[in-house]
């Protein structure tokens, strides 16, 4: 009997003796958890040539960028939408560019510089409905972490499979070794290396100019493209040639840039830097104004900064206001006078005319002549619309907003009159 017992519990004990010997082993466990997974595009597919296609409607806001007759406004990684705005009372839908990742964007002449994933690309638009790609920088900007709109952490991101065009929410199990280092994923809402965006500056006659949320601008033959904590110069002389020229570390994370005749201003999270460019492929560190944590597009007119502040997002600010800062010491910028603003987002200013978006406050149109009373010269507001930033140019004003992209005639500013509408999303 006691031989019986001996021989029937051998099995199980080796089992059990087995399953101990698993659950002791320390150098591997399993996690499960839900988690928005990376859906990638090869980098062979990221990197066939951007084509145009039917115009079509624009379906998410992105950034605005104006160049002689055109408007084209970015629909954030997909491409670039291109309207005739010759008669800006009647924008024509002309044609959609094809550039899979794409965020920012910059003219100059006949070539427009947009970013692909993680690659500059040079495309000829000559022919503005059948743009031809002549150049690419690859791997010049990092890998792009889009934003997701689950709140589940990140599963683990193989940058060997390709970039990620979008996320997928599902049960994951991860193989962890446990020796200390926590696996790669992320507790929130996903890291956006180009997360929204400064050009605004006098323009020539063939380079273009974006609104204050931008990343990239053009300052004669120099390209300047921001890159989370530094400025990557390109050399745009021979457009079928680009040169990648210095990259320019600011020990800050950036967010817009903004030139002013030979100075550029950078808006970073915590305050503004500002450098010579009179030798435009080398730009010069002057001095920098900061303030707390925030996003702030910044736009210069005639030795005054207006920078907003927004709080409530990323960069972790907790006021809204828009600054304005004394320019005349370039080595020593000072706050002039602070303004309470709703959600401040993207600025604009033509002379003494300021527009302000004030997210769901909407536009703000201000005289800003004297600049420590502003708040009591408002112009005009506009209330129904959710603003996110704005190009002055001609007593045209161009201001995208969350349900479209509006035009205002401002040539009289007691009677500023909306012109046309080009509807986002089907609004």
């Amino acid at each position: 009997m006691k031989t019986k017992k001996y021989f029937l519990s051998a099995p199980l004990l080796l089992l059990i003796v087995m399953g101990m010997v698993a659950c002791k082993d320390s150098s591997v466990e399993f996690r499960r958890y839900t988690a928005n997974v990376p859906q990638y595009m090869s980098y062979d597919d990221m990197r066939k040539p951007a084509k145009s296609t039917p115009a079509n409607a624009i379906g998410t806001a992105g950034k605005i960028y104006i160049q002689g007759n055109y408007l084209f406004v970015n629909e954030k990684y997909k491409g670039i939408h291109v309207f005739d705005n010759s008669i800006p009372a009647s924008p024509v839908n002309l044609t959609f560019i094809d550039i899979p990742g794409n965020v920012d964007l910059a003219v100059r002449g006949n070539y427009l510089y947009a970013d692909n994933y993680v690659d500059l690309v040079v495309l000829d638009i000559s022919d503005i409905t059948s743009p031809l790609e002549v150049a690419r920088i690859k791997d010049i900007f990092p890998y792009t972490i889009p934003e997701t709109t689950e709140s589940y952490p990140i599963s683990n991101i193989d940058q060997q499979q390709g970039v990620i065009v979008s996320w997928q929410v599902k049960e994951v199990t991860e193989k962890i070794e446990n020796n200390g280092i926590m696996p790669y994923y992320y507790f929130d809402k996903g890291i956006g290396a180009f997360m929204r965006e400064s050009s605004n500056g006098a323009p020539s006659q063939t380079v273009g100019i974006g609104g204050s949320m931008a990343r990239f601008i053009i300052n004669g033959e120099e390209f300047y493209g921001l890159n989370q904590t530094n400025m990557q110069v390109v050399n745009i002389s021979q457009p079928f040639r680009p040169q990648v020229g210095a990259k320019i570390e600011m020990s800050r994370v950036v967010e817009t840039v903004f030139i002013d005749s030979l100075t550029l201003y950078v808006g970073t999270q915590t305050g503004m830097l500002i450098y010579d460019v009179s030798s435009p492929a080398v730009p010069v560190y002057k001095s920098e104004y900061s303030h707390v944590q925030s996003c702030d597009p910044v736009v210069v007119k005639d030795q005054l900064a207006y920078v907003t502040l927004r709080a409530g997002n990323r960069c972790g600010n907790w006021q809204n206001v828009m600054e304005v800062i004394d320019l005349h010491n370039l080595i020593n910028p000072t706050l002039l006078k602070s303004y309470p603003m709703t959600e401040p987002y993207g600025l604009g200013i033509d002379n003494k005319t300021l527009f302000v978006c004030d997210g769901t406050a909407g536009l703000k149109i201000y005289d800003a002549t004297d600049p420590l009373q502003i708040d009591l010269h408002l112009i005009k507001q506009y209330t129904d619309l959710n603003a996110f930033d704005v190009i002055p140019f001609g007593n045209v004003l161009i201001m995208i907003a969350e349900d479209g992209i509006y035009q205002y005639s401002y040539s009289d500013l007691q009677n500023i009159q909306q012109i046309s509408k080009i509807p986002i999303g089907g609004k």
